[in-house]
């Protein structure tokens, strides 16, 4: 049996290795717009999305984080955080 990863309050995952590579970029602009300051998304990838960070830093500027947690060869997993945005 797989033990699931503990996340912490606010954190919440998106693993884009089960999404089909031509709607991974929208699935996850779609994930992060509805993200709430405060919040963080933990995104598994199967590599580094260098072009992904950029565009978000485009969106979001520096009301984005960018925390890797895990750049291995396979599997990279990264923490995409909102921060300063208003709180509804």
């Amino acid at each position: 049996m797989q033990m699931q990863p503990v996340l912490e309050a606010n954190t919440h995952t998106f693993d884009a290795r089960g999404v089909a590579r031509r709607f991974r970029h929208s699935a996850i602009f779609g994930a992060i717009d509805v993200l709430r300051s405060g919040e963080t998304m933990r995104f598994v990838n199967d590599h580094d999305p260098l072009p992904l960070i950029a565009q978000l830093r485009d969106r979001l500027g520096e009301n984005l984080t960018v925390t890797y947690r895990e750049h291995g060869p396979e599997t990279v997993v990264i923490d995409f955080g909102i921060v300063g945005l208003p709180t509804e």
